[in-house]
């Protein structure tokens, strides 16, 4: 029996108080699972009934009753047999005879009762029903049984729990701020990214406005690269499954792969000799049969550019660089606007280097990352260091150089004078590596930035390069992805920032708009002037009174607004109204023009009031 924390046994006691609530509201209720989550707690439920909001407030309703009743929490140990004998009782045969034959031979099997309700678990939980004081029952949402497709969706209902009513409260304010940056209605409303069925679920269409905040992160990134003496390098999106036998993505990542390309003459073959999909299946398994595949990562192209020559210690180390497109299958029920995507593009780089150099490159990777999240005002983060899970089969390469990696990765986090720790069955399937963890400006957590440090692939490639000794040597494969993917980066920045970017991101940085058509060729001369500053601009000249257009800049979250009367234009001037703080009063054209060109030049976070 795992002992939870007092948050979890508290969440996991409200999932079972949930489906006691079910069971005396909709007794016909097939139950499944209900764990304790990060924020909160689900149970997943099937019912011929469709569970609305209106049924969730009945349900909180009976679930404080039952909080009231002081059910007692009691643990109770048996045989398999009497399990079996227990859930059929209980009329949960459906769903739990399987989940009982999930546990081990040998294991403990447990139930917990609460009052007239009995459920399979393994604990803990509260004392009694009554330390349930503060909880929401939040949403409802289809999940199929055991997380595929090929099985019943069934219906699951989120809720979350608190010790007290004030952090419940604050949770949801929380929530509540959440919905409103949440990044797919933004980037709908803002333009600047489309999902489209035509194209297929998870797969991003950049729109021309998205599209900008995703170059100027690239030339941002690229600058730095440069900086950091990177070479750039662009590879096809796609490979030939040899390519990935080899490095191990290919069967490591079956799973999460886009199946195979079988070449027209091979698949007219098996046509010919009327062999099955099994038979296609085993071969490609086996080798047999090559294909193509859509590549799930970068790094077995840009071994192969590093392998295409001969090298020398001199050489080392090499920094290869590139926005390289990869492609990951996720289940339709685990995608979620840019956030979980089929196909990403990653600010991907990979270093080679002797062992010696090691250290110090990891450091220079961890320093990339820090400029992105600082320049970002991404200030709030800790650090993971992913180890290998000492039970598990999935890791390829010797142990001893595991050892190093891992030691490595230590010691490279612990110069970041973040906290950091060390969680087993984080890593690679090739290395250990070190992921950034940040907070958002609503103390939501996203994973960002990671460095890899690689043993294993170079020798997977059989890389090597001359050292001093006139011998041949295996490199130190290094992995980085400050952004980690492009998609992932600019939906968490959407929320971060509510859409309002700074000056230097923003796909819009300056409005014109004059207040009567009289004021439109001054306001379309100064125009120009921001078109040869390279500044991102629109002139609104519609016959909307200033009010109208002013809205439609805010909406638009625009930086500036320059407003233009008869006063300004007379004077040369242009009254200043700022995003977020309002109007500054009138300016020279020339002085906010400098003032632009400044903050975006600095990356400022934000544009700033006048001095």
């Amino acid at each position: 029996m795992k002992q939870m924390s007092p948050l979890e046994e508290l969440r996991h006691s409200a999932s079972h108080i949930l489906a006691t609530a079910v069971l005396r509201l909709f007794p016909e209720t097939q139950l499944d699972i209900g764990p304790p989550t990060d924020n909160g707690f689900y149970y997943d439920f099937d019912t011929e009934h469709r569970f609305t909001r209106e049924d969730l407030d009945k349900l909180e309703v009976e679930m404080a009753r039952i909080a009231k009743e002081q059910q007692a929490f009691e643990r109770m140990e048996c045989s398999r047999e009497e399990a079996i004998q227990k859930i059929k009782e209980f009329g949960q045969e459906r769903y739990k005879l399987g989940r009982l034959d999930d546990i081990p031979e040998g294991e403990a099997i447990s139930f917990y009762r609460n009052g007239e309700f009995i459920d399979l678990c393994a604990g803990t939980h509260l004392k009694n029903t009554s330390g349930l004081k503060a909880f929401k029952l939040l949403s409802i949402a289809g999940a199929y049984h055991r997380g595929s497709e090929k099985n019943k969706q069934l219906q699951r209902i989120y809720g979350t729990a608190f010790p007290s009513k004030d952090e419940l409260q604050q949770y949801l304010t929380q929530l509540e701020e959440a919905q409103k940056r949440d990044h797919r209605k933004l980037g709908r409303e803002l333009q600047l990214f489309h999902i489209d069925e035509a194209v297929g679920q998870g797969l991003i269409l950049w729109t021309p406005k998205g599209a900008i905040v995703r170059q100027e992160l690239q030339n941002f990134i690229s600058r730095e690269l440069q900086k950091q003496g990177y070479q750039q390098v662009f590879t096809p999106h796609i490979g030939k499954l040899d390519l990935y036998r080899t490095s191990g993505h290919f069967p490591y990542y079956q799973e999460s792969q886009f199946p195979p390309i079988v070449e027209p003459e091979t698949l007219q073959k098996l046509k010919d000799e009327r062999a099955t999909c099994a038979d296609l299946s085993n071969r490609l398994a086996s080798g047999e049969i090559n294909g193509f595949m859509l590549k799930p990562m970068n790094c077995p192209h840009h071994i192969k550019i590093f392998d295409s020559q001969p090298r020398s210690y001199r050489d080392l180390p090499v920094r290869l660089a590139e926005f390289g497109t990869v492609y990951r299958w996720e289940q339709s029920g685990e995608l979620g606007g840019m956030t979980r995507v089929r196909g990403f593009t990653q600010d991907d780089a990979h270093l080679f280097c002797t062992e010696e150099q090691v250290a110090k490159e990891v450091l220079g990777c961890l320093s990339l990352v820090k400029i992105v999240l600082s320049t970002l005002g991404m200030h709030e983060y800790r650090v993971r260091v992913g180890l290998r899970d000492p039970d598990s089969q999935k890791y390829t390469g010797e142990a001893a150089n595991w050892d190093k990696a891992e030691q490595a990765c230590r010691e490279a986090a612990k110069t970041l004078g973040v906290p950091f720790t060390e969680e087993a069955g984080e890593a690679a399937f090739y290395g250990p590596k070190i992921d950034f963890v940040i907070k958002d400006v609503i103390g939501r957590e996203w994973q960002l930035g990671t460095v890899q440090v690689d043993y294993n692939l170079p020798i997977r490639f059989d890389l090597n390069y001359v050292g001093a000794d006139n011998q041949k040597h295996r490199p130190v494969m290094i992995h980085r992805a400050p952004f980690g993917s492009m998609e992932r980066f600019v939906g968490v920045l959407i929320e971060h920032f509510a859409g309002a970017f700074p000056v230097w991101l923003a796909p819009e940085q300056v409005r014109l708009l004059p207040i009567t058509d009289n004021q439109n060729d001054y306001a379309l001369s100064l125009a120009e002037q921001l078109k040869e500053a390279g500044l991102r601009y629109s002139v609104d000249t519609h016959s909307d009174k200033i009010g109208a257009k002013i809205r439609r800049a805010q909406m638009d979250k625009v930086p500036y607004m320059l407003i233009i009367g008869q006063k300004e234009m007379e004077a040369q001037q242009v009254a200043v109204r700022v995003r977020g703080k309002g109007d500054e009063g009138a300016v020279a054209f020339g002085e906010f023009l400098a003032r632009i060109q400044r903050e975006v030049a600095n990356r400022e976070l934000a544009p700033l009031a006048s001095a």
